[in-house]
């Protein structure tokens, strides 16, 4: 499922900006607010909100190579919700992927991940979502094909791809890093949007988190979007620090990078309300991850190289430097950016054309105070032959080695 891995990490373009509302701060037990603090690392409400929505009641769209699917709502109204769910049958959706009928559940939602989240934080995501406000809301029925719509399949999908188990600590390893290993391997599921998958959507163990392709919406449209490799290859994470990630994830920008598009919310919503403890775990866990990547096409002729960087002279040297380097003040670096040398430049592209789509919450106030200018759009200046050898040369200068650009990716991007 190239596009349904979009669906089952939450990597979406809206903007909510507060965890769903509840009970009183003061009023949750113990268990209640352990189960706040999980939900959010689960980043819960960006996949069950719609734009527009109540928090949790569901209805947003996920479209996929099979169809569309719409997220459920999760508030505990008995009647359209799992209010009337008990803790088997939360733990049943979340361990199994089953309904509490025992009829499967599409791997839109991540259970492939949350199989690994241990039974006592299951209980208290349980426990929290009791406390949201109920909402009486039905999402759309499912729009798939046959014979994607018999969900009797699933089971044979399971069968060949799937694996129950929680998280089983590395006692090789230290506390800090297995407590990142099931952040970013259990309720976190990176791997869901991070990791290439196989025609019928199980993902390909062998590249695990190098990267893949999902559907968002930019300017009204369903676009591409890619997942930037998490690995330590010079396309991923090779140049950033451990307080580089930890820094991302908390404040929402580094010295290397700042979210924007999909990104947003996962910030937004999940990873900025994470402790710093496990901010760090989370980064220890991802520095470890050995360099791996998928294949990239060869680079452009000398001319598309050339012509490239002039386009490069006239429209990005400012902000980024002529070495690609940037500075504080006008723009990150391009340098060794994962979303410059990523195997698939859907995100590249996206970003010429359209600017830097920011969240419309600031993720922290050091956010707010960042010195970088707004990456504008191109769309309307630029030509997709002018966009393709923009970036053909800005995967092969300073030393890149990822592939040319096509004027056929820029055109499926406009």
């Amino acid at each position: 499922m190239k596009t349904a891995s979009a669906a089952l990490a939450a990597f979406l373009g809206l903007s909510f900006a507060q965890l769903a509302p509840a009970a009183d701060e003061a009023a949750l037990s113990e268990l209640q607010s352990k189960g706040k603090y999980l939900s959010a690392a689960g980043n819960c409400v960006s996949c069950h909100t719609t734009e527009g929505g109540a928090a949790l009641a569901g209805g947003l769209a996920f479209e996929t190579d099979f169809g569309t699917l719409y997220s459920t709502n999760i508030t505990p109204d008995t009647e359209t919700g799992i209010g009337s769910w008990s803790l088997e049958a939360f733990t049943g959706a979340m361990r199994r992927g089953e309904r509490p009928d025992g009829t499967h559940l599409y791997p839109v939602f991540p259970y492939t991940s949350f199989t690994k989240v241990s039974d006592e934080d299951i209980a208290a995501i349980y426990a929290y979502l009791k406390t949201v406000t109920p909402v009486r809301y039905t999402p759309p029925e499912n729009e798939l094909s046959f014979p994607y719509d018999q969900r009797w399949a699933l089971g044979l999908w399971k069968t060949l791809y799937f694996t129950q188990g929680r998280y089983e600590p590395q006692t090789a390893q230290s506390a800090e890093w297995n407590r990142g290993a099931y952040l970013v391997e259990g309720l976190g599921h990176c791997s869901e949007c991070h990791t290439p998958r196989n025609f019928l959507g199980a993902k390909d163990a062998e590249l695990a988190m190098t990267g893949s392709a999902y559907t968002e919406r930019v300017e009204g449209k369903a676009s591409v979007w890619s997942a930037s490799n998490l690995t330590s290859d010079n396309s991923g994470l090779a140049m950033w620090s451990h307080e580089d990630i930890a820094q991302y994830l908390k404040l929402g920008f580094n010295e290397r990078a700042g979210v924007f598009g999909p990104m947003n919310n996962v910030v937004v919503n999940s990873t900025r309300h994470l402790s710093q403890t496990d901010v760090d775990a989370v980064a220890t866990y991802l520095k470890s991850l050995p360099a791996n990547a998928q294949a990239s096409a060869g680079p452009a002729d000398d001319a598309v190289l050339r012509a490239g960087s002039l386009q490069y002279d006239i429209h990005c040297g400012t902000c980024h430097l002529p070495t690609g380097e940037g500075s504080a003040e006008t723009g990150p670096p391009v340098l060794g950016s994962p979303v410059v040398l990523d195997a698939d430049p859907s995100t590249l592209i996206n970003i010429t054309l359209y600017g830097a789509q920011l969240p419309e919450t600031a993720p922290s106030p050091e956010w707010q105070g960042r010195g970088w200018k707004r990456m504008e759009s191109y769309a309307n200046k630029l030509s997709d032959e002018q966009v393709a050898a923009l970036l053909s040369y800005m995967r092969s200068a300073w030393g890149h080695e990822a592939g040319a650009v096509t004027l056929e990716q820029v055109a499926r991007q406009r």
